[in-house]
């Protein structure tokens, strides 16, 4: 098994360049791939793989450099999770939605990011937004119970972002979604992750039993929305003042466009040697199949391009202090939930081109197939809702999601 990661020391003081952080992700491809089998059965990414995404570096990408991060803009991010996913994507997902977290801490008080990182700057958390909590204002803070789903990476992690519902103070009034911060020994992880694609991620439910939270630990959307959160006190970088939900749906979208590319690299190999024994054709010679790679390569490269135009805006206007617009931020949320979908319809057509040895479990790009339809799942890949948004504001309606 492939360890090419372990020689490189790591340090706030001495940072790497992006493109150093991009290539070690892709040097690490040949032990991902290796893993990806034990990933699915265990319903978890190794250990092994966590331990060599920490010692490249990868998770404190977007991490504040108070503690211990490089404060990177978050296409190098993005380049990281693409990279990874083309080898497997339940590890790319898991590093993309664990490392976002270490953006959303930068944005609580600092009191919770000393919480978390005080004595150890490598801690991670995983999260699961749904607002299911039952939140009760107590002196200081809330009491709290719930049951949540879809925690990726979660034993991994020694703490969660929850999400939950504070009541309003005045009857009639509308409640307040906030993030919720616990640590480990405040909740249980139970495993029932039993799941046709994206097995790897380890998405488990999180329970947790009346436990009081500090008010300090708790994240407001409404601040996320605004740009203007209580961390930003001491984290004033402009990658801190980027709408929340425009960094986090993007976290769970960009693995599938990763795996896209695998797929892609995988049917250029599997194309050259297969041939069918109804023609006796080269899969490569097949004018269907040229195309369904051409119109798949075409799609990756115009969703990546995308992407990063999309970053290299918001941050610009970031650095200059000028917001994003609503209109702007609808039409980019749209873009972000359209990569699932198209990543998973391109994935199928090159299925179709590896004939019947598509449908067995040992063909690389079965496991792709299931992983980018699993990833439609999420609620934040599901285009319908964003593109009846998106095309109402283009026609003179109002905005109705503000999970943007």
């Amino acid at each position: 098994m492939q360890q090419n990661v372990a020689q490189f020391p790591l340090t706030a003081v001495h940072p790497v360049s992006p493109e150093e952080l991009i290539a070690r992700a892709r040097a690490m491809l040949p032990a991902l791939a290796e893993r990806a089998a034990q990933a699915e059965k265990d319903r978890k990414v190794p250990d092994e793989t966590i331990a060599d995404l920490q010692q490249a570096g990868l998770f404190k990408v977007l991490q504040p450099k108070r503690y211990g991060g490089y404060e990177m803009d978050p296409d190098v991010f993005f380049q990281i999770q693409m990279t990874l996913a083309e080898a497997c994507m339940s590890s790319a997902w898991v590093y993309g939605v664990v490392a976002v977290h270490n953006w959303q801490l930068a944005l609580f008080d600092d009191r919770a990011q000393q919480d978390v990182w005080g004595e150890d700057d490598s801690v991670l958390t995983s999260s699961t937004y749904m607002p299911v909590a039952k939140v009760v204002p107590v002196e200081g803070g809330f009491q709290f119970s719930g049951r949540w789903g879809f925690s990726s990476g979660s034993e991994h992690c020694k703490w969660v972002l929850l999400g939950g519902l504070v009541p309003p103070a005045e009857p009639g009034g509308a409640p307040e979604y906030r993030t919720f911060l616990l640590p480990r020994s405040d909740y249980r992880i139970e495993r029932n992750w039993d799941v046709l694609g994206l097995c790897g991620t380890g998405s488990h439910d999180i329970v947790v039993d009346g436990v009081f939270v500090p008010d300090y630990r708790t994240h407001k959307s409404a601040d996320g929305f605004q740009c203007n959160s209580p961390g930003n006190a001491v984290n004033t970088a402009p990658l801190y003042r980027l709408p929340f939900a425009q960094i986090f749906v993007r976290a769970v979208s960009t693995a599938s466009l990763g795996a896209l590319q695998g797929a892609i690299n995988q049917f250029r190999a599997y194309a050259a040697k297969l041939v069918s024994t109804n023609t006796g054709q080269k899969t490569n010679e097949d004018t269907g199949a040229q195309m369904a790679c051409a119109e798949a390569q075409a799609a990756a490269d115009e969703m990546r391009v995308v992407l990063l135009r999309n970053f290299a805006h918001m941050m610009a206007l970031a650095r200059e202090g000028k917001p994003l617009s609503v209109e702007t931020r609808v039409e980019y949320r749209f873009q972000s939930a359209a990569v699932a979908e198209r990543c998973a319809t391109q994935v199928n057509r090159l299925l179709r081109y590896c004939g019947g040895r598509g449908i067995y479990l040992t063909n690389p790009l079965t496991r792709v197939f299931l992983d980018t339809h699993a990833a439609r799942a999420h609620v934040a890949n599901n285009i319908d809702p964003y593109g009846r948004n998106y095309g109402g504001v283009l026609m003179g309606q109002n905005n109705r999601d503000f999970f943007i």
